[in-house]
């Protein structure tokens, strides 16, 4: 009796195993219906968007986007090109935004003469943009256009 209860079980396991197997190949990919061990070239990399001009958050809390090049900036723990710019002391100069008072904060809240090191590395949050083809179809709507369609369709209010 136990036996065959094991052998059940296995023909069961190894039935499963199999068909969970062949169900993988017919997973939807961004390789489209290359198969895995097939090499193809991936696209080039666009081009920095370089128009310094300010972008839409999309969220609340969104980091600001970098609207300019960065490609060659030194950021390491040595020297942070983005602070020749927006540091306090050289916003009037390069008309740059300053940095926020928030990174001027330990984690404790506590208001520091410098940037906090938790905030020196500004492209852990900070990124540049890309003119480039989205790679998966995207529906998203800001809250903004959302409250819109809502006060104008349903007389919804703030």
């Amino acid at each position: 009796m136990k036996r065959i209860l094991l052998s059940v079980l296995g023909v069961a396991a190894v039935t499963v195993s199999i068909s969970a197997a062949s169900a993988q190949q017919y997973v939807a990919t961004l390789r489209g219906e290359v198969d895995l061990a097939e090499e193809t070239m991936p696209p080039p990399i666009p081009a920095q968007t370089n128009d310094d001009l300010r972008k839409a958050r999309n969220y609340p809390e969104q980091p600001p986007l970098i609207p300019h090049k960065i490609e060659g900036y030194q950021i390491d723990k040595n020297a942070n090109r983005c602070l020749t710019c927006h540091a306090r002391s050289a916003v009037e100069d390069s008309q740059a935004p300053m940095i926020s008072v928030t990174h001027f904060m330990n984690r404790d809240n506590q208001v520091l003469a410098s940037v906090s090191p938790r905030r020196y590395f500004c492209t852990q949050c900070h990124v540049p943009q890309h003119e480039a083809k989205p790679l998966v179809e995207n529906a998203f709507v800001d809250v903004d256009n959302v409250l819109e369609y809502l006060k104008e369709n349903e007389g919804g209010s703030d």
